[in-house]
């Protein structure tokens, strides 16, 4: 493991912007992970681990620490009968080639969640979903090294307190645990039927109804592709931010002046609203701002395009341009994704 100085973090960011780190280290097991903490401790600097860079967005500043990158591989099955089977994967595993390897193989659970960049390190992180399914579903174990304790140990589910998009890993305990590994569940079945709306869409549109983790992969990816860019082609970070769930009453009021807001129930007493919708209607659909060099994609305006931004401060000033203009509108407060994290 070499510990590199200087290094630039717009490389390690799907948006392309950032300042440079002070230090920079790949991992590639787990043991270089406790000699790059503990060098990080032993030259009091700070951390942070980081996968293939499409949930980051870095300050103009950089990173004044140690930025280490999360490269440990590891696939690995138990078939426990016909139909169970536990895969335990690496948290340095690209995530896609991981759903792609397990609807090759017949196995459900995750297939809905194809096309989703990132590391599978990062997934019960912000618990990610999709068209019906939250890796929470499956995980069944995380591999994680302590920092409190300095010792390795598996978390269950019900250790992760997984919520929507959201985990211990990023609240109570954020900072503590360095996901190593997962475990999955998966099963020898396929998804059932209501599907969301636009992958039932597309289901009947292309006469499909083997509903195989296969066939559901192959029409998510068609959609996904259909409206997300693909940040190795376009910078960006995915989608900007998440479904806005306000109280029924709020929703109520609106929808005396926006007949057409679509909208899902939450429990009894909440409502969630399209993110998109909200944004698309406040101005700011394929909007391409000259001032920032930030753009809306023209198929989805939840996520933020840099077509010529010179800095972390222009794709800040055009996102808070977006709130801004949601909130005079609808009253409603965008909330960041999950997935994006800002570190200053």
């Amino acid at each position: 493991m070499e510990i590199q100085k200087n290094v630039s973090l717009a490389d390690y960011s799907t948006m392309g912007l950032g300042g440079n780190a002070d230090y920079l280290a790949v991992i590639k097991e787990r043991n270089d992970l406790v000699k790059a903490l503990t060098w990080a401790e032993s030259n009091k600097q700070p951390i942070v681990v980081i996968g293939g860079g499409s949930n980051i967005i870095w300050s103009d500043q950089g990173f004044k620490g140690l930025v280490i990158v999360n490269e440990i591989h590891k696939y690995e099955i138990f078939k426990e009968d016909e139909e169970n089977t536990y895969i335990t994967i690496g948290s340095g595993e690209n995530w896609d080639k991981v759903v792609e390897r397990t609807a090759n193989a017949g196995l459900s659970g995750i297939e809905a969640l194809s096309l989703i960049p990132g590391t599978s390190g990062a997934t019960p992180v912000q618990n990610i979903g999709a068209y019906g399914q939250d890796i929470s579903q499956t995980i069944t174990a995380v591999e994680v090294y302590d920092s409190k304790n300095k010792e390795f140990m598996m978390l269950t589910n019900a250790d992760c307190a997984f919520g929507y998009r959201t985990s211990r890993f990023k609240t109570t305990d954020k900072g503590r645990f360095f996901i190593t590994g997962l475990t999955l569940h998966l099963r020898s079945t396929n998804m059932q039927p209501p599907f969301y709306e636009s992958l039932s869409r597309y289901l009947s549109d292309n006469g499909i109804s083997n509903y195989s983790p296969d066939s559901i992969r192959k029409a998510v990816i068609a959609i996904r592709s259909s409206k997300l860019p693909d940040p190795a082609k376009v910078k960006n970070c995915g989608s900007f931010f998440t479904n806005s769930i306000i109280p029924k009453e709020q929703y109520n009021e609106l929808k005396a002046k926006f007949s057409d807001m679509p909208h899902w129930l939450v429990g009894t007493d909440k409502v969630k609203i399209p993110a998109a919708w909200l944004i698309e209607k406040a101005g700011y659909k394929d909007y391409h701002d000259s001032e920032t060099g930030m753009a809306t994609w023209v198929n989805q305006p939840l996520v933020l395009v840099n077509e010529h931004a010179k800095s972390t401060s222009d794709l800040l000033k055009f996102k808070a341009k977006i709130e801004s203009a949601v909130l005079e509108k609808f009253g409603i407060k965008l909330e960041q994704e999950p997935e994006i994290v800002i570190i200053q």
